[in-house]
């Protein structure tokens, strides 16, 4: 079995699940831009009417390894030295009664854009097994890899669904988490484009787009020069095929030197906001990664790319936890912070889902102990996760956890119950049949019969 493409016909187990590649760029550029065929849409609910979209794109920040509940939006300083560290002053957010960590002050003053889900849980402390479960909704074991939801998006609102952009429509900012194959059994037709690169730099080198060492006009003259050599092209005229194959290459030509690559282009933007978007604290000019790829997310929005994931790693502290934390809270803070109030100024947010969490939170309870000297482990029992926009409420907390952290104790959230309710939201049908090339009977979401825990979609926020 092909490991890069894995096939229905031979499924994945959960211990082959971290080793499938991503698709490289320019395979994915092949496989998307030239419209290959992909599964049919014939598989949905027979007579079912899909929901009205509200949203039209999703922006998932992944804080993979497991961000600390505790630390960001589910504090509990009444819990003691042994639960928080020095992390014991949480903030007052624009919305009375709703508190979170002290290291987010900006994100405080946006607490009325987004809601706070504080009772997240699926008990799986494993990173693969877990990252899984936590992007697909879905059991990890089961005969079939599921794809994760931006692969489901792709499926639903991409190329079989019309989508006529210039951008793939799945993208990753920057790396491929890795853990486990994104398109599961849908294949690699709606596996995301994985940018690479580094969007702090004053070229923001999209891998598989830009090409080091070449300019623009050096591009265009090159392309120039093939088309000048194409005398088959040219005596084949009308050709339906042909003409296909010039529309993909036209829109390949398009992300490398026309709009689609004015997205990846941050010198397009005003200074001001780019360091607005989060600068190291020793100096105004050096750029977060993270924050810059939430500012090159917004930019994907404004051109309808339908589902953009930023890969934000980082978040597995098992040792000298607090330490760390002093580093990316303050860069979560402003990258969040900034992407959800430059939404909602350009008057975006009303269209797009802002989806934050990890595969887990942390252990409540801090380990003091060498080698671990302040750390925190995984934790899958209970756990935070922030949504904003795109028909999601703001100023609102869903579900709580118990006086320390450890447990949930009203409204347990599902990650199939936050997965359908997006779908929801951009106008799909969670209860309707996933197509897939076995012929079985899925639906997009898990069901009653699957045997997966759900408490149902978030209703209190939609």
């Amino acid at each position: 079995m092909n490991t890069r493409h894995p096939s229905v016909a031979t499924p994945l187990n959960v211990g082959e699940v971290d080793r499938v590649a991503p698709i490289s760029r320019r395979e994915a550029m092949r496989c998307g831009l030239a419209g290959a065929a992909g599964l049919l849409m014939g598989g949905r609910a027979s007579g079912a009417q899909p929901p009205k979209a509200k949203a039209k794109s999703v922006i998932q920040i992944w804080a993979a390894g497991g961000p600390p509940h505790l630390d960001t939006f589910d504090p509990k300083p009444e819990a003691g030295n042994d639960y928080c560290g020095p992390l014991i002053k949480p903030i007052q957010t624009n919305v009375d009664g709703i508190r979170i960590g002290e290291l987010l002050p900006m994100l405080a003053k946006q607490a009325d854009k987004y809601s706070i889900i504080r009772s997240m849980t699926h008990g799986n402390n494993g990173h693969e097994t877990a990252a899984y479960l936590t992007q697909t909704g879905r059991r990890p074991g089961d005969r079939l890899v599921y794809p994760c939801a931006g692969a489901v998006v792709s499926l639903f609102k991409g190329y079989d669904a019309g989508y006529k952009g210039m951008l793939p429509p799945y993208v990753i900012l920057t790396q491929s988490q890795g853990r486990f194959s994104e398109a599961g059994f849908l294949g690699p037709r709606y596996l995301p484009f994985a940018t690479g690169g580094d969007p702090t730099q004053s070229v923001f080198a999209v891998e598989g787009v830009v090409s080091q060492g070449i300019s623009q006009e050096q591009q265009k003259d090159r392309r120039d020069l093939l088309r000048k050599l194409d005398t088959f092209g040219r005596s084949a005229k009308g050709n339906t095929e042909l003409a296909t194959f010039y529309e993909s290459e036209d829109k390949a030509y398009d992300m490398i030197v026309g709009d689609g690559a004015k997205a990846f282009d941050l010198s397009l933007e005003d200074a001001a906001l780019r360091s607005r978007y989060g600068h190291m604290p020793w100096s105004e000019t050096a750029l977060t990664r993270f924050g810059q790829a939430c500012l090159v997310a917004r930019r994907l929005v404004e051109r309808g790319v339908p589902y953009i994931t930023i890969n934000f790693g980082g978040w597995d502290t098992h040792t000298e936890h607090f330490r760390k934390m002093q580093q990316l809270l303050p860069e979560l803070d402003q990258g969040m912070a900034t992407l959800i109030e430059d939404l909602s100024d350009r008057g975006l947010l009303d269209s797009t889902i802002v989806w934050w969490s990890g595969e887990f939170g942390r252990t409540p309870k801090v380990d003091w102990k060498p080698p671990w000297n302040g750390g925190r482990g995984h934790y899958g029992q209970c756990f935070s996760a922030l949504v904003a926009g795109g028909g999601f409420k703001g100023g609102s907390v869903v579900g709580a956890s118990d006086a320390k952290g450890e447990e949930v104790q009203d409204r347990p959230v599902y990650p199939c119950d936050l997965i359908g309710s997006i779908y929801q939201l951009l106008g799909m049908d969670p209860d309707a049949a996933l197509p897939n090339p076995l012929g079985l009977a899925l639906t997009v979401t898990p069901n009653a019969t699957d045997g997966i825990p759900m408490a149902g979609r978030l209703k209190e926020v939609m």
